[in-house]
This record gives structure tokens, C-alpha cells and sequence, in this order.
């Protein structure tokens, strides 16, 4: 079995729900027999990732790993069935998805929560106006009424 030394996309693109990883010399590495291979871009070099499915679209895309004169040449859904790639796109994935997310999140719906939030503010102030006034605390009803004075 082959392990997963590095995997760093060298540029990331979204293009609707799809999600490009594209990878250069040095981003990707393989151990397989207690030896480094280093990733060539020499035949494919991205993996094109569906964000609604969450599966990899370009199975046969074939990745080609370099050490010395030697190299291995596999396809991504042989690489996927032999190593532990799926682990690592997950927390690649993982981090796209929390970019995206933060992204398209509009101002709109910020200022809205924020509308919201001082709303609230509002009626718990004037419900714990009413329990000052219910248990006679003159204290934290002085105190309360004038924190909506200075408002």
C-alpha cells in the first residue's frame, strides 16, 4: 500500500459546484516501500472534485511519481483504492467548504442577525424591568431604566 506524504494543491479553482485541485512539483509526494517519490505534472495533474456529491470526477486521470530514474505511473482511481488520498482531499475539502461558506455569506443577512440580536436585547431588558418592578428591587430597576435613558 502507498501512503500520502504530502498533497498540497498548487492552485484551487470553483467553477459551480466543481471544485479543480491542481497540483505542481513538490505539492504532491508518495511513500511506497519506505521511498519518496516526488509528483511530476508530466500526463494529469488536477483532480476535479463534484461539491454536491462529493466525488471525484476524473477517475482516469493518471498521475505519474518520480524518484530518481524510476517512476510509477497510476491512475487516480488506483491511487484512491491504494493509498490514503480520500483522508487527505477530505481535510482539503473540509477547508474549501468552510471558505465558501464564509464567502457568500451577504451582508444583508449579517445586518439582519445583528437587527435581531439588539431586538432581543431590547425585550430581556424590559423583562427583567418587569421582574424588578414584580419583586419590589428598586436597585436593579433604577439600574435598568437608566441604561434606557442613555439609549
Amino acid at each position: 500500500m502507498l501512503s500520502i506524504q504530502r498533497v498540497t494543491p498548487f492552485f484551487t479553482s470553483q467553477e459551480d459546484f466543481r471544485l479543480r485541485l491542481v497540483f505542481a512539483y513538490q505539492y504532491f509526494s508518495i511513500v511506497k516501500g519506505g521511498e519518496v517519490f516526488q509528483f511530476i505534472p508530466s500526463e494529469g495533474k488536477e483532480i476535479v472534485i463534484n461539491m454536491k456529491s462529493l466525488q471525484v470526477e476524473n477517475l482516469g486521470e493518471v498521475f505519474v511519481f518520480q524518484r530518481g530514474n524510476r517512476f510509477i505511473r497510476l491512475p487516480l482511481y488506483q491511487l484512491l483504492l491504494i493509498s490514503d488520498l480520500h483522508t487527505h482531499l477530505t481535510i482539503i475539502l473540509e477547508g474549501a467548504v468552510n471558505m465558501e461558506t464564509e464567502e457568500k455569506m451577504p451582508e444583508v443577512v449579517i445586518l439582519e442577525a445583528e437587527g435581531i440580536i439588539e431586538q432581543l436585547e431590547v425585550e430581556n431588558r424590559l423583562r427583567m424591568i418587569d421582574y424588578a418592578l414584580e419583586t419590589d428591587n428598586v436597585q436593579m430597576f433604577n439600574e435598568l431604566t437608566e441604561g434606557l435613558q442613555q439609549k
